[in-house]
This record gives structure tokens, C-alpha cells and sequence, in this order.
């Protein structure tokens, strides 16, 4: 019970303050040096072995993991967090190497679909082996079960 009230109490004193403390800064500051630092490191391996920037690695994923291999812009979008816009243009630079393709969705005159070709899936298959080593390595190695296990329960409680 005291627990409870006790979470309850800081919850409220939570609402009120409107600038955050100097531990919650420093919180927050070191989640975003480990994302950026870590987010860098593979980015750069992927650049330099497989000559494919982190965004289009993440795009292909996405299409690997859908229905058909196949999303709408719209929703690559915001399952890659990158702008309508930005989408776009990668896609187009994947669509000249090949990696995917684009259709119109029938029945809805503004849709647009990219979907994953054969040799986008190979592609991918290949980058996947510098991407997954450099997680395995910046990542999953520097932390423990408990640690992996509070992260994602801590990650979990930011997404909106």
C-alpha cells in the first residue's frame, strides 16, 4: 500500500512541476546520447559494408515484415518515422536500384503502394548480417537480461 501512495504521490508532484529536474535531464540526456551514439555506429557499418543508409535498411525491413511485402506510402511512413516526404524520395532512390517497386491502389485514385522486390529481399538479407552483428555488438552484448528486460518495459511506457 505505501507503495502505491507513494507512486501516487510522486505522479501528482510530476503534473505540477513544469520543468523538469536535473536527474530527469540527465535522464533524458543520456537516452538520447545512447540512441544517437548507438544509432550512428550502425548506421556507419551499414554505409561502409553494404552501402545502404540505416533509413533504407529500416524501409525494406518494414515492406519485408508486411502483408505481400507491400504498405501503402502512408503508412511506411509512419512505420519508418520519417516524413511523408522523406519516404518518398527514398523510396525513389530504392525504386532506381531495383529494391522496390510502386503501384497506384486500385479503387482509390491517390494511393500509392511500394512493395519489395526479389532483389530488394536479397538485398536485404545480405545488409541484415552487418545490421543484426552490429546490434548484437552496440547493444544487446553491453546490457544483461534484467537490463534488456527493464528497457524495453521502460521503452514501452514512452511510445505514444
Amino acid at each position: 500500500m505505501e507503495e502505491a501512495s507513494g507512486a501516487v504521490g510522486r505522479a501528482t508532484r510530476a503534473r505540477r512541476r513544469v520543468v523538469p529536474t536535473r536527474e530527469e535531464l540527465a535522464s533524458w540526456r543520456s537516452f538520447l546520447r545512447a540512441h544517437a551514439g548507438v544509432t550512428r555506429t550502425l548506421e556507419t557499418e551499414l554505409e561502409l559494408e553494404q552501402q545502404l543508409s540505416l533509413a533504407a535498411y529500416d524501409v525494406l525491413v518494414q515492406l519485408s515484415e508486411a502483408p505481400g511485402h507491400l504498405l501503402r506510402m502512408t503508412e511506411l511512413a509512419d512505420a519508418v518515422l520519417l516524413s511523408r516526404s522523406g519516404v518518398t524520395r527514398l523510396v525513389d532512390r530504392l525504386e532506381r536500384a531495383g529494391l522496390v517497386v510502386r503501384a497506384k491502389v486500385v479503387g482509390d485514385g491517390r494511393g500509392v503502394t511500394a512493395q519489395l522486390t526479389e532483389a530488394g529481399y536479397e538485398r536485404l538479407r545480405i545488409a541484415a548480417t552487418t545490421h543484426l552483428r552490429g546490434v548484437r555488438r552496440h547493444f544487446a552484448d553491453r546490457l544483461d537480461d534484467d537490463d534488456l528486460t527493464d528497457l524495453e518495459r521502460i521503452c514501452r511506457k514512452l511510445i505514444p
